[in-house]
């Protein structure tokens, strides 16, 4: 082989090389595109679902605070048999001389609609409003129907924290023996909610001045009957989840049911009171003749 041809091969072969380098670099590149791709495809797949929780838990937090609840907490609040709240009666709670309850004569308050009001003024953050909401919402249904009810907890910063509860906030409620007023004073963090009218204040003040300062709960009904605080400890709620205090109200032998459903009698009774005893199949089931008797 000749110089020349020596030269040709070597050129060829330096050619064939510099080719093969080239597409050995063109691969690479194509290699590290796609990498880069798929790490960008993951990061715009994380920042979605990054952006799509932040939109969410907003709502998630709403919920919590203003929660609807499970259809059997519901049932089981808005449906406790007679034959549990006549068992229960009210031998769970303190005589009622030791109760925040009183017969009055009032007829500032004593009609809406042409019907008898009860008027229920509370705080979100209250503890002692929240035990009563619960036997408030069994004592009214059996009066008449409610609407949506949400859940809540009492304020974390108070006594007895926590307390799991019902709202009346904006709730809706029909009965053609009553109207039923509830007033939602504050926020579970003390802020403004619902205020009351001039007569509501008016009457709120007149029976339920305490140390110069009205108080929660305060439960008007119809200028016949007041409460001006809890029936019960709410400390028997302590701990105990919607759920678990729903569940236990159709046990009359529970510390829940004897509490819940003894306060919810002594509600009923005084709606019987303003309402003149109707309707006779509630008014006139024991035990609530015997404990309209005692207020």
């Amino acid at each position: 082989m000749g110089k020349s041809e020596r030269n040709r091969e070597l050129n060829a072969r330096a050619r064939i090389a510099e080719l093969q380098a080239r597409q050995r670099r063109a691969e690479q590149r194509r290699r590290l595109v796609l990498v880069l791709g798929s790490v960008l495809v993951v990061v715009a797949v994380v920042a979605a679902i990054l952006v799509i929780r932040s939109f969410q838990t907003p709502a998630k937090q709403a919920a919590s605070t203003h929660g609807g609840l499970p259809a059997k907490v519901i049932s089981d609040v808005l449906n406790v048999p007679p034959s549990t709240l006549s068992t229960v009666g009210t031998s769970g709670l303190p005589p009622v001389t030791g109760l925040p309850i009183r017969t009055i004569s009032d007829p500032a308050l004593a009609a809406v609609n042409g019907k008898p009001e009860m008027l229920y003024i509370g705080a979100e953050f209250c503890p002692y409003c929240a035990a009563m909401r619960w036997s408030m919402a069994v004592a009214l249904s059996r009066f008449g129907s409610f609407g949506t009810i949400k859940g809540i907890h009492s304020s974390s910063t108070d006594v007895y924290p926590n307390t799991a509860t019902l709202t009346f906030y904006r709730q809706k409620y029909s009965s053609p023996y009553l109207t039923f007023t509830p007033v939602e004073n504050e926020t579970i963090t003390h802020g403004p909610l619902q205020p009351t009218t001039s007569q509501q204040q008016a009457v709120w003040v007149k029976y339920d001045s305490q140390g110069g300062g009205t108080g929660y709960p305060f439960i008007y009904f119809g200028g016949k009957v007041i409460i001006t605080g809890p029936l019960y400890d709410p400390g028997v709620l302590k701990g105990l989840s919607w759920s678990q205090i729903a569940s236990q109200l159709g046990d009359p032998s529970s510390i829940v049911a004897k509490n819940v459903l003894g306060a919810a009698n002594y509600i009923t009774a005084s709606i019987c009171k303003m309402t003149n005893n109707t309707p006779s199949s509630v008014c006139s089931a024991a035990p609530i003749p015997a404990t309209e008797a005692k207020i």
